[in-house]
C-alpha cells in the first residue's frame, strides 16, 4: 500500500486512541460506596444448561451489601442438565426457580427468558439481569442502582471485567469494549435520543421498571440475537438514557473457554454486531483490518507512518483494557493479530447466517 494510504490510516488509528482516551476520562464509574438502596430490587438470572456455573453467580447474588429487598429470579430457558436442582439447593428464600416453559413463535430463547422474569418485578422497584457466568461483587447491585439514579438513567450497562484464561481468549474478548470506547462519543450517546449511538453488555444490566416497561422490555427485541444492544436502542427510542458504564469494580465474567467456545459463541451473534448483513460485515471488517493490520505490515517495512500507527492502536488498546479492567500488557501489542481473530470469527459468523446453520444451545437461530 502505498506511502499516503499509510499515513491516512495511521491517522485513523491515532484518533481513534484519543477518543479511547477521552471516554476513558468520560466513562461513568460506580461509587465507592453506595447508598442502601431503598426500593425492592429483582434479579433476573435467565438459565439454560448452566448446571456448572448457577451456583456460583446465585452465591454472589445473595452477597450483595446495601439491598435490603433483593429477590433473585432464576429463569430456566429449557435445561436439560442438573441447573434446576442446583437452582433448588440453594435453599434461600430470597431465590425463585421459574420455568421459562417453549420460547414461542417469534422469540428467541433468552428474551423470552429475560421477559417471563421481567413480569414479576415489583411496582416501585429496579430490575437486573445477569448471565450465569457473571461474578458479582458484594456492591455491585447497589451500585448499578446508584449509576441509575446519579444521572438519570433508565439503562446502564456496567462492563464487567472480561477473564481471559487463554491465549485465543486475551486476543479476542478485549476487543468488544475496545470497540465501543474507540468509536462511541460517551457522552453525546448518553444525551442523544438516536438508537445506534449506545452500547449495551447483557451480562449485566440494570433498569428502571419505567424505562424498562415504556421501551416494552425484552418484549420488543424478542426476535434479536443481540437483544442487550437491541434492549438499549428500545430504551432509546421510548425517550429514555442507555449508556454502558465502568463495571470493572462491580463484576467479572469469563465468557468462552478456549477458540472452540469462541468460535460458537461468536459465530450466533457476531453477523448481527456488525450490521446484520453480509456488506455490512465484510465493510467492518475491511475497515478495522485496515486501520489496525495495514499500519503494522508497514512499520515492519520501516514505514516510521505505519509505526505511528501501530503504537496507537497498541496504546487505544492499553487505554481501553485500563478503563474495562481488561489485561493490557503484553497483550495490547498484539493488537493486529487480535483483529485478525477477529475477521476469521466474523467470517464463520457470516458464513454460518447464510447457510442457515447457526445454533445456540441446540437451538436453531435465524
Amino acid at each position: 500500500m502505498s506511502g499516503p494510504a499509510v499515513r491516512v490510516l495511521s491517522g485513523l488509528a491515532v484518533a481513534g486512541a484519543v477518543h479511547a482516551a477521552v471516554n476513558a476520562a468520560l466513562l461513568r464509574r460506580p461509587p465507592a460506596d453506595p447508598p442502601v438502596v431503598a426500593r425492592p430490587v429483582t434479579v433476573v438470572l435467565p438459565v439454560r444448561d448452566e448446571e456448572a456455573q448457577v451456583g456460583g453467580c446465585l452465591a454472589a447474588l445473595l452477597a450483595s451489601t446495601g439491598v435490603p429487598d433483593l429477590r433473585v429470579v432464576v429463569v430456566d430457558d429449557g435445561s436439560t442438565d442438573g441447573t434446576a436442582d442446583v437452582v433448588r439447593a440453594v435453599g434461600d428464600p430470597r431465590v425463585r426457580l421459574l420455568p421459562a416453559g417453549a420460547p414461542p413463535a417469534g422469540w428467541l430463547g433468552k428474551p423470552h427468558a429475560c421477559w417471563v422474569g421481567a413480569q414479576t418485578m415489583r411496582d416501585d422497584g429496579y430490575l437486573v439481569f445477569v448471565d450465569a457466568d457473571v461474578r458479582v461483587t458484594p456492591r455491585a447491585v447497589a451500585s448499578a442502582v446508584a449509576l441509575l439514579d446519579a444521572h438519570g438513567l433508565d439503562l446502564v450497562s456496567p462492563w464487567p471485567r472480561p477473564v481471559a484464561g487463554t491465549a485465543a481468549e486475551r486476543l479476542v474478548q478485549p476487543l468488544s469494549p475496545w470497540l465501543w470506547m474507540t468509536t462511541l462519543p460517551l457522552r453525546l450517546a448518553e444525551r442523544s435520543a438516536r438508537p445506534s449511538l449506545t452500547a449495551a453488555n447483557g451480562q449485566f444490566l440494570a433498569s428502571t421498571r419505567r424505562g424498562y416497561l415504556r421501551a416494552r422490555g425484552h418484549a420488543a427485541v424478542r426476535e434479536e440475537v443481540v437483544e442487550d444492544v437491541a434492549l438499549a436502542r428500545a430504551v432509546k427510542r421510548s425517550g429514555g438514557r442507555a449508556v454502558p458504564a465502568a463495571g470493572a469494580a462491580l463484576a467479572e465474567c469469563r465468557m468462552y473457554d478456549g477458540w472452540a467456545a469462541m468460535r460458537e459463541g461468536y459465530g450466533k451473534s457476531l453477523w448481527a454486531s456488525v450490521g446484520g448483513s453480509t456488506a455490512a460485515s465484510v465493510a467492518a471488517a475491511a475497515v478495522l483490518t485496515a486501520v489496525g493490520v495495514v499500519p503494522p505490515l508497514a512499520a515492519l517495512r520501516g514505514s516510521r507512518a505505519g509505526l505511528a500507527g501501530w503504537v496507537a492502536g497498541v496504546a487505544g488498546r492499553a487505554v481501553s483494557a485500563a478503563a474495562t479492567g481488561g489485561r493490557g500488557w503484553p497483550d495490547a501489542l498484539a493488537h493486529p493479530v487480535s483483529l485478525l481473530a477477529l475477521d476469521v470469527l466474523l467470517a464463520g459468523s457470516v458464513a454460518g447466517h447464510r447457510r442457515g446453520t447457526l445454533t445456540w444451545r441446540g437451538r436453531a437461530l435465524a
